[in-house]
């Protein structure tokens, strides 16, 4: 018989807080073992001591590094690695030799621990039990008296290691967070804070529940003091409560639209509500084109607008490339409410809101900028102003990467029939074909439209030779971007997804030697 693994939370610090059950598995083990770091006392090790047994052997897992400085050749991942493979082998020879082993884990075994990756080693080998433990988050909530969500408010828990820009974006976007692997972190993170506009609502606890534990507001706090044990909590009271609303709230209570991601329809009675709005307090709407993806094809003139303005509204994946700052409050939804976020944006620039909506590539090309002139033309909107900044399109950034295939006259078609009928892709198709035009083909496939492209190719080559080139670019601009010259007849339409923009050649297009592909200036009579 071999023994069995359990993997128990001993809660955040304090004794008392350890579960019945986790206490009796301690208090009866064959084996009790725990990580530490070299030199350091094992915090989880402290939080049981009154509860192991003089009889139980101790095993130590002291890690090789805790930082990411090691000569190990396989870098901090390779030594935890070994680390972690060295420290199971241990455990299991205790198992295989029939004797029931404890591993402690600090907080919740789950949450953040290191028991974790002896589990994924373990676990399929010996018979497991995981005991649930108070994580220290929750201990921080308990000490601070501050409740961290309320009825549909959102909680994210983040790790302080996570890159600045993408901290502070997800405090933005959230309702309520939890902050957890300070120490180092710390001044990215209170940075992070006050780019979201959350510094003034986040709490700062260090050892909760332990000897020693400290509150304070977390703009009060010496960076140099923070240890790893202590973590930043932001409320859902910051956002909503007994308090005066941000301006994101104060349009989203005007507009009806639901908060934090989403964008609804207001019911008509909302509508009627709404106060009188008059051209003399609209400001002016932006609809910005950010590019393909790369920060080096956004143009200065829509940097320098998104830094201005305190509105950003768009689809949810563009929103995400707006760098979160102080002051600037974050509209996303989904990739089908196109009128909805419209109507927000103008209505947000109707009560003279500085507001952009954001659109990838160029916003005039398959982009938002149609979709707000369709909302402006409600009576109660036509006095907005709207002004347009155009970005480099996706059509631009694949012919850049393939040489010059749109050199000569050619067409951009889209393959979506979410907003016309196919037969009128199709007749645009063959006008194209005939026509004997280059043409770039957006959206050509998705995961419910997946026939279009054969079809589409189908179409074109009743007009075009096989051997009409053409080009597929994936992903252009952005990482593991890849680029591919084919031909008509060749095209697989099962290689083809959503990240895909096709150019199809003219007759006249051709392929250089060295690969380049592109289609002369002049027409033969």
């Amino acid at each position: 018989m071999t023994g069995r693994f359990h993997g128990v939370g001993v809660g955040p610090g304090d004794p008392e807080l350890i579960t019945l059950k986790a206490a009796r598995l301690i208090a009866s083990a064959d084996v009790v073992a725990y990580h530490a770091g070299r030199g350091k006392e094992s915090n989880a090790r402290r939080i049981a001591a009154s509860l192991i047994p003089d009889t139980a052997v101790e095993e130590r897992l002291t890690y090789p590094v805790t930082t990411g400085a090691t000569d190990h050749p396989g870098g901090y991942t390779g030594a935890l690695a070994d680390f972690y493979e060295e420290s199971a082998a241990r455990l299991a020879a205790h198992l295989e030799a029939g004797r029931d082993v404890v591993l402690l884990s600090e907080g919740d075994p789950l949450f953040y621990g290191s028991y974790m990756y002896m589990h994924d080693r373990l676990a399929e080998r010996f018979e497991t039990q995981i005991v649930p433990g108070v994580p220290a988050f929750a201990a921080a909530a308990a000490t601070a008296a501050a409740p961290l969500s309320r009825q549909t408010d959102v909680l994210t828990v983040l790790p302080g290691t996570l890159p600045e820009p993408e901290l502070a974006r997800r405090l933005a976007d959230t309702d309520a967070a939890v902050v957890m692997k300070l120490g180092r972190t710390f001044p990215a993170v209170r940075r992070a804070l006050e780019a979201a506009g959350r510094l003034d609502h986040a709490v700062y606890v260090e050892r909760a529940s332990m000897e020693g534990e400290r509150r304070l507001p977390v703009a009060e706090v010496d960076p140099s003091t923070v240890p790893y044990f202590s973590l930043i909590l932001v409320t859902g009271d910051s956002r909503n409560g007994a308090r005066s609303r941000t301006p994101g709230e104060q349009a989203r209570a005007l507009t009806g639209s639901a908060p934090r991601g989403t964008v609804s329809a207001r019911p008509d009675s909302a509508i009627a509500a709404t106060p009188a709005i008059t051209a003399a307090s609209a400001a002016e709407l932006l609809v910005v084109g950010l590019g393909p993806g790369p920060d080096a094809w956004l143009t200065p003139e829509a940097s320098a607008a998104l830094s201005e303005v305190d509105h950003v509204v768009g689809y949810g994946p563009y929103v995400d490339r707006v760098p979160q700052r102080p002051g600037l409050t974050r509209h996303a939804s989904g990739n089908t409410v196109e009128l909805e976020r419209a109507r927000l944006a103008l209505e947000l620039a109707a009560r003279g809101e500085r507001v952009a909506v954001v659109s990838g590539g160029d916003a005039g090309v398959f982009g938002m900028a149609t979709a707000v002139f369709e909302a402006a033309e409600d009576p109660d909107l036509r006095h907005v102003p709207v002004r347009v900044l155009p970005g480099v399109s996706a059509v631009q950034a694949v012919a850049a990467r393939a040489g010059a295939p749109v050199g000569g006259d050619f067409a951009v078609v889209s393959l979506s029939d979410r907003l016309k009928p196919w037969d009128v892709v199709e007749r645009r198709l063959r006008a194209v074909a005939e026509a004997d035009l280059a043409l770039a083909v957006y959206n050509p496939a998705s995961r419910s439209r997946t026939e279009q492209i054969a079809t589409a190719r189908r179409v074109l080559l009743e007009h075009r030779a096989p051997e009409t080139v053409v080009v597929v670019g994936r992903g252009v601009g952005r990482p593991g971007e890849s680029l591919t010259v084919t031909t008509l007849g060749e095209l697989d339409p099962a290689t083809i997804d959503m990240r895909c923009l096709l150019i199809v050649g003219a007759s006249g297009t051709r392929v250089s030697a060295s690969g380049r592909v592109w289609t002369p200036r002049w027409v033969k009579p």
